[in-house]
């Protein structure tokens, strides 16, 4: 077992299990941390599950959270419908405040396993215009927990990795083929049913058929 240890958030999508397969080939032992926060698309906690038994972590943990209640997203709101076709600006989509939340939860079981890296699958070029998936959010959150820690007040550095920050789909998808992804343990449907089938028309939907088109390779995607 290596002592270089990492938290990584793991949705059960395309992009966090491609994250999971770099640092474990960059030496890491791999501590998966999903989230149970009251998302409808609840398959992508079993994917989490597979992908983190399939690329071999250490632990994997899932917190559980009610983010659904205070809502404010088509995710965790029964009430406000899926988009399925484009929209404009920051979608209904958006969750407030997820990855403040998530990756301050990472930060403090990275302190308690002694861990001074976490990965996250954020990505600047082809996603949904969250403002928490930008580099200047990843730099100030990195900040935010060297200042807010002991880990980072004795010296010991944390560091936020996002290795798929400037990548598109398509390359994301060829990166984790070339580790041995297998992408059909994967969800990324924000309406999936129970059984991992996808809508096929969700903004998640359509980023994750265009990555597989701009990649060049078969979508292993189930389509209900």
């Amino acid at each position: 077992m290596t002592d270089k240890r990492a938290v990584i958030l793991v949705s059960g999508g395309l992009d966090s299990t491609t994250v999971l397969a770099m640092a474990r080939s960059e030496g890491y032992a791999c501590y998966t941390l999903s989230f149970d926060y009251g998302q409808r698309h609840r398959a992508e906690l079993f994917a989490a599950e597979r992908v983190s038994a399939a690329l071999g972590d250490v632990e994997h943990k899932v917190v559980k959270l009610n983010l659904d209640s205070i809502g404010g997203s088509a995710l965790t709101d029964a009430a406000i419908a899926v988009p399925e076709e484009e929209t404009e600006g920051i979608p209904v989509t958006y969750v407030p405040a997820r990855n403040t939340v998530f990756l301050s939860i990472a930060l403090g079981w990275a302190e308690v396993l002694g861990a001074q890296d976490i990965f996250i699958g954020v990505n600047a070029v082809d996603y949904s215009g969250y403002p928490d998936c930008r580099p200047a959010y990843i730099a100030a959150f990195e900040n935010m927990a060297n200042l807010a820690t002991r880990a980072g007040v004795e010296g010991n550095r944390l560091r936020i990795h996002t290795p798929l920050m400037d990548l598109g789909k398509g390359e994301i998808i060829n990166a984790g083929l070339a580790l041995g992804v297998d992408y059909a343990l994967t969800v990324s449907c924000y309406q999936a049913t129970d059984a991992g089938l996808a809508c096929g028309k969700c903004d998640a939907c359509r980023l994750r058929a265009r990555g597989f088109a701009d990649a060049g390779v078969d979508d292993p995607t189930p389509y209900a």
